[in-house]
């Protein structure tokens, strides 16, 4: 007897056909980017429903703040007060050297750098992935986010932006396995790459010769080498210095400035790299004319001394 429904292709075949689609995507996908519309719109969709998400977590978080002690609240104003005497006193200082960092800027001829536009960001979504540092952030393309774009918190360098969509932004962090950023040393002037560990509480500075000026409580900050992250922005101080014997570069741990375990917001900064303008060439020195007889006039001799020149052996 002849079924009624045509029974269509075994499981097998079908999982086969989707595990081939799906490969074709991938391909697709990483080669040619054109799934990148796809993706945005999809982030857009799905932006909503994290925020609806995460609005539980953010409700019981302020519940758990409402319900501190008196006590609690009164040692914080405490310690926020004398943290803001301490920051004032540390205002007048920066004042001075502000204007002294004026005055020889103008003794070297230097160009004041402008200021940089900032943004401040809320942590949506943490990347589940353990072995994968990366933030979900509340703006995006609409705000002006881009790719490359440095971020940071109120500590130091966190990362920079990996993805851009309308609505959010996908942060990469430093300690992530796959990120590196150039850093100075502030005491010696040492200059390094900083790089992921793939742990959050520690950073790796790599290909540091043995020869090279640095130890353990030496403060990092951010070198504008490549264009990408501003200069003089704390990344981490050196924990440990480790120099094995024979070996040609030293191994150096540097503890991360910034909370990337703990920061609820982030900010975005918008660099302003300046390069410095190159000196005029001097004018070649044009050469002077040619001074020629011809231009003069020639005066003409009078008949006296024309009859003369004649006859110089004759006198009268």
């Amino acid at each position: 007897m002849k079924p009624i429904f045509a029974r269509g292709p075994s499981l097998n075949v079908r999982l086969g056909l989707a595990l081939m689609a799906s490969l074709a995507l991938m391909v697709l996908d990483h080669r040619y980017q054109h799934l990148e519309a796809v993706r945005a719109g999809l982030a857009t969709v799905v932006a909503p429903l994290q925020f609806l998400v995460n609005l539980p977590g953010r409700w019981l978080g302020a519940a758990s703040d409402s319900l501190e002690t008196r006590e609690s609240l009164e040692s914080q104003v405490q310690k926020l007060s004398d943290e803001n005497t301490i920051l004032k006193a540390q205002v007048q200082t920066l004042v001075a050297l502000e204007a002294e960092n004026e005055r020889l800027r103008g003794l070297l001829g230097a160009a004041r750098k402008g200021g940089e536009r900032r943004l401040v960001a809320e942590i949506v979504d943490l990347d589940r992935d353990p072995f994968s540092h990366q933030l979900l952030i509340s703006k995006g393309t609409r705000d002006g986010v881009y790719l490359g774009q440095p971020v940071l918190d109120a500590d130091g360098v966190m990362g920079q932006i990996v993805e851009a969509n309308p609505l959010t932004s996908r942060v990469l962090l430093i300690s992530d396995a796959s990120h590196a950023l150039p850093v100075r040393a502030v005491r010696s002037g040492v200059r390094a790459i900083a790089a992921g560990s793939g742990n959050l509480g520690w950073l790796v500075l790599e290909h540091v010769p043995s020869t090279a000026d640095i130890k353990a409580g030496d403060v990092l900050v951010s070198s504008s080498l490549g264009q990408r992250f501003p200069e003089g922005y704390p990344v981490g101080t050196v924990r440990e210095v480790v120099q094995d014997p024979g070996e040609t570069f030293l191994k150096i741990f540097v503890t991360p400035s910034a909370k990337l375990d703990r920061a609820s917001q982030v900010l975005l900064v918008w660099p302003r790299f300046e390069i410095p303008s190159l000196p005029a060439p001097a004018a070649a020195p044009q050469p002077e004319a040619v001074k020629s007889d011809t231009a003069k006039p020639v005066a003409k001799p009078d008949a006296a001394q024309s009859e003369a020149a004649r006859s110089p052996e004759t006198r009268p």
